[in-house]
């Protein structure tokens, strides 16, 4: 009996592979409530966050080199 080869192997288990990932991820986001889900009336825009997160990593970095230049 033939051993079948890596890649006639490969070929069906990676698309396979990724139909069982696509398949779970869409069953474990049907699961979220979505009674908890917030307006997008009251949620801050993509760029508020952005803007948020660029100000907090810069206020880290003046700290950190305010810290290094005292030392």
């Amino acid at each position: 009996m033939a051993l079948p080869s890596v890649w006639s192997v490969m070929r069906v288990a990676i698309p396979f592979i990724s139909v069982v990932g696509l398949l779970s991820v869409r069953l474990a986001g049907a699961s979220q409530d979505s009674g908890s889900v917030i307006p997008a009336e009251s949620r801050p825009c993509v760029d508020c966050h952005a803007f948020e997160f660029m100000q907090r990593a810069l206020h880290d970095l003046k700290k950190t080199a305010y810290n290094l230049d005292t030392r």
